[in-house]
């Protein structure tokens, strides 16, 4: 199979992409991924192992990770459980700061807890929102997830009679089991730890037929907001009506519903103070709980 992936206004390069066990890994980077999922995996983290090398190969120089090519690095991403596991958590433990987007926090502080956990390993995170001087951003997000086997990149030169003419058509990346229900969330690169032996493993195109790469395409670049694109295949698991509610807000309103969610946490929290001091016969002087509210600091 050959991997073929097109920078942001770059050219299209290509390199060999080769199956790979899960198992084919060193024992001691073995043990080392485990802890990384150790940390991340129950919160609805998923995430795929990688060498820079690969990344490298299928871009122009001014793209490049500079770190060596044998660099151990993860692609991480959010699965829809991430929501629930990871994210209202984060905000019920009032761990929010007004001037960033809540769920960038809520990856950082888990990525970063992911840090702390290995004193004895130099690990550098790459998010996906940042940005080099230049405007260009520090990892071409969905290139990583395609050359580290976890989503396919579907772009418009994966369609042999291209409809679209001279229009600007980007690629989206489609996972296996979540088809559009995930998000890429950053790198987590180990830059002492060198795996030659890695074996890469391709990603899993679930997207065959021409009709429907040109159906994805359509529907990512012209009709996003419906969300229709991410069921273009069969999922197995999809965001809540409430992630959806809360994605689809404009960022400048996703903080309102937070606050509306921390107003309903604090009458659940009343409510159910009420129905156990009636249970043991007590009295119940009624106070918002401090740690139902959602403090900006």
């Amino acid at each position: 199979m050959i991997l073929r992936a097109r920078s942001h206004g770059g050219r299209e390069t290509t390199s060999p992409v080769v199956p790979r066990a899960m198992g084919s890994m060193e024992p001691g980077v073995a043990a080392l991924e485990r802890r990384v999922r150790g940390c991340l995996c129950d919160f609805g983290f998923e995430l795929s192992p990688f060498q820079v090398g690969w990344y490298n190969a299928v871009l122009q120089p001014s793209f490049h990770l500079q770190y060596s090519e044998g660099a151990l690095a993860f692609v991480v991403l959010s699965t829809p459980l991430m929501f629930d596991k990871a994210f209202k958590p984060f905000v019920n433990k009032q761990l929010l700061k007004k001037i960033n987007d809540p769920v960038d926090q809520c990856v950082s502080y888990h990525l970063s807890l992911v840090k702390e956990s290995l004193p004895d390993q130099r690990v550098d995170i790459i998010y996906d929102y940042e940005i080099l001087p230049n405007r260009k951003p520090k990892f071409l997000a969905q290139t990583a997830a395609h050359v580290a086997g976890a989503a396919y990149y579907y772009q418009r030169k994966d369609v042999r009679c291209d409809p679209w003419g001279e229009k600007k058509i980007y690629g989206v990346c489609i996972h296996p089991r979540y088809g559009g229900w995930f998000a890429i969330r950053g790198l987590l690169i180990f830059p002492d730890v060198q795996v030659p032996f890695l074996e890469q493993v391709a990603p899993v195109d679930c997207v065959t037929s021409e009709e429907k790469r040109i159906e994805l395409l359509e529907k990512f670049n012209f009709h996003w907001r419906d969300w229709s694109y991410r069921d273009i295949i069969e999922v197995k698991e999809r965001y809540s009506e409430e992630q959806k509610a809360y994605f689809g807000a404009p960022p400048a309103e996703r903080f309102k519903l937070l606050e509306l969610q921390g107003v309903l946490q604090r009458r659940i929290q009343l409510t159910w103070n009420r129905i156990m001091a009636h249970i043991k016969g007590t009295t119940l002087v009624c106070r918002p709980s401090s740690q139902n509210n959602i403090e900006w600091n």
